[in-house]
């Protein structure tokens, strides 16, 4: 499995190099744009044995670098990078085997387990967009590596250890609720598609959806350790507003 996740940030660190050092053999750009980002994400955990979950709602933002390099064709090649502060973690399903909610003898509320961890994530992604790049609309995909830090971790529960319920939970899977993160350190894919409306000297926005899949895990996943895996998953949907730092001088560009 190691291996495998070498292999793929190769690639993706190889077609990275391969666009930018491409800028030459089509219109040549040197565009440079900086701003700011923020968005909601949903996140969940790939637990192995499995952790049943909802989505975890939080929130990012963070700040935005996109060079242009050329205009291929009809595509604009871009490369982006963002350093950007994000709540993720999981929100845990506690159900019986009917699947309905658990709850304790004396109490109306329902058992609730959820952890929030927040991190500092730095996507560095390859860019094609198709359309209008400083007057219009233009559509985009993304796709690159994104890295990780771990900052810090709360929990919001109910749960009291050897407190009785009224039926047993579907799942006796319960480790991760007393363990702290172990791995601080984070990286998988990105891939993300969106839209950019180009104002003239005003700037661009940009609304974008984004799938991120973990390659990383929070806790340890040998032999000896109780979780097999244990990565993320997040959801993303998040606006953007750049404005132009340098612009190639082309009156031919629209």
């Amino acid at each position: 499995m190691r291996r495998e996740k070498i292999i793929i940030f190769s690639v993706l660190f190889s077609a990275l190099f391969h666009l930018t050092a491409r800028a030459q053999v089509g219109e040549y750009r040197t565009d440079m744009a900086l701003g700011v980002n923020g968005g909601y994400v949903m996140s969940t955990v790939g637990f192995t044995p499995n952790v049943p979950q909802s989505q975890f709602g939080g929130m990012t933002g963070g700040i935005t670098l996109r060079y242009t390099c050329e205009k291929y064709f009809k595509s604009i090649c871009a490369v982006v990078a963002e350093v950007n502060y994000v709540q993720t973690g999981w929100k845990e399903k506690i159900l019986d085997i009917n699947d309905s909610p658990v709850y304790y003898y004396d109490d109306a509320t329902p058992l609730h387990y959820e952890r929030r961890m927040n991190y500092i994530q730095v996507p560095i992604l390859a860019r094609m967009g198709w359309g209008r790049e400083r007057k219009g609309l233009q559509g985009f995909l993304q796709l690159g590596p994104q890295f990780g830090m771990f900052l810090s971790e709360s929990t919001k529960t109910n749960i009291v250890a050897g407190y009785g319920t009224t039926v047993q939970r579907a799942s006796n899977i319960v480790a991760q609720d007393s363990m702290a993160v172990e791995n601080k350190f984070d990286y998988g894919i990105a891939v993300g598609v969106g839209v950019e409306w180009s104002i003239p000297r005003a700037g661009h926005l940009l609304l974008e959806g984004r799938y991120y899949y973990g390659l990383g895990n929070i806790y340890g996943n040998s032999k000896s350790d109780y979780f097999g895996k244990s990565n993320f998953g997040q959801i993303v949907i998040k606006m953007s507003y750049l404005f132009d730092v340098i612009r190639t001088k082309n009156n031919k560009i629209k």
